[in-house]
């Protein structure tokens, strides 16, 4: 009985084994993928001289995504035995789907010409955008990013304080909900020419938009989850002689946390959109207004290299509040993933 157990229950597996899980699929389209890219490195290496075109330049770059694939795939089935490449073993499928984007881009604008320049530009032209204007792009991310920071943060505390006031007190609900009612719906960017003529500087406008923008969702999912949260919690605190402080900071508020990051989602998805428009109508710094000056020259590879960036640093900031989230609410990590 025991060296059946020891059978069922021991470590090493066959090769053949691997193969037939989840880590050989990626190890097949890899190897499909790799096979494919190199072929057309190889056929578009020698179709044309580099002196009379630039296909083999094509060619190289083919090769190289295909060797990215075939790495991958090898990683994905390392992945199996070291713990460490497991995500990367998750995310080779998309690694290897991207590479096969980035030869048919290649292709289908540089080579082909099947997208009409300047509007469709190559991945090299973006690339080249990215090293060559570095330094205008990466003032343009600080410029976005102190606005940004400045508005969310503003709006964030006072959503923050506005919905625990109106969940916790009927007198401040009596006086703020209809204020909020008139005010809240109303998109942020409608304020844009009143709040440009109020305040002195483009910037302090700006801040005030996004602060806007990121209030009104963090003031009523906070208000829900205090509003929301269960009686009896009150009660029992109330018998063992919690004060009403007590009540507000250690009962509700905890509870209602989940509502809170909810919340503070949504208005980080609100601010960027005002962050973008405001930096291109009124703000002569940033990422909006690199786009906006991008548009103007029609040079579409700068424009897209700045909305990738713009993407990038979004998804990095709405990633560091899921940690934050998850290191606040344990109870709640891996429910929702980004």
């Amino acid at each position: 009985m025991s060296s059946v157990v020891d059978e069922v229950t021991s470590e090493p597996k066959p090769a053949l084994g691997v193969l037939a899980g989840p880590a050989g699929r990626s190890l097949v389209g890899g190897l499909a993928a790799a096979v494919a890219l190199l072929a057309v490195g190889a056929l578009t290496a020698f179709w044309r001289d580099k002196s009379e075109s630039d296909w083999a330049y094509t060619g190289d770059f083919a090769a190289i995504c295909g060797a990215m694939a075939l790495a991958l795939a090898l990683a994905a089935v390392a992945g199996v035995r070291f713990a460490r490449l497991r995500n990367l073993r998750r995310l080779a499928p998309w690694l290897i789907a991207l590479a096969l984007f980035l030869a048919a881009w290649e292709v289908v604008t540089a080579k082909l010409g099947l997208l009409p320049l300047p509007f469709f530009p190559p991945p090299q032209a973006i690339l080249e955008v990215v090293i060559d204007d570095r330094a205008r792009l990466v003032a343009g991310v600080f410029a976005s990013f102190r606005l940004l920071a400045t508005g969310y943060f503003l709006g964030a505390a006072v959503g923050f304080v506005t919905g625990v006031a109106i969940g916790w007190s009927q007198r401040a609900g009596y006086w703020i909900h209809p204020v909020l009612r008139f005010i809240g719906p109303l998109p942020a960017t409608a304020w844009l020419p009143l709040a440009f003529f109020v305040f002195p500087s483009s910037f302090s406008a700006s801040i005030f938009l996004i602060a806007l923008a990121t209030g009104f969702p963090v003031t009523v999912l906070t208000w829900s989850g205090v509003a929301g949260v269960n009686s009896a919690y009150y009660d029992i605190a109330r018998t063992l002689g919690a004060s009403q402080r007590f009540l507000v900071l250690k009962v509700a508020i905890p509870a209602a946390m989940p509502h809170v990051f909810v919340g503070l989602f949504m208005g980080l998805g609100n601010s960027f959109a005002v962050l973008v428009v405001a930096e291109m109508l009124g703000v002569k710094a940033g990422l909006g207004w690199y786009l906006q000056w991008a548009q103007g020259w029609a040079a579409y590879a700068n424009m897209y290299a700045a909305l990738l960036i713009m993407a990038f640093l979004c998804s990095g900031l709405i990633t560091m509040l899921f940690r934050l989230r998850d290191r606040l609410l344990s109870w709640q990590k891996g429910l929702v993933r980004w």
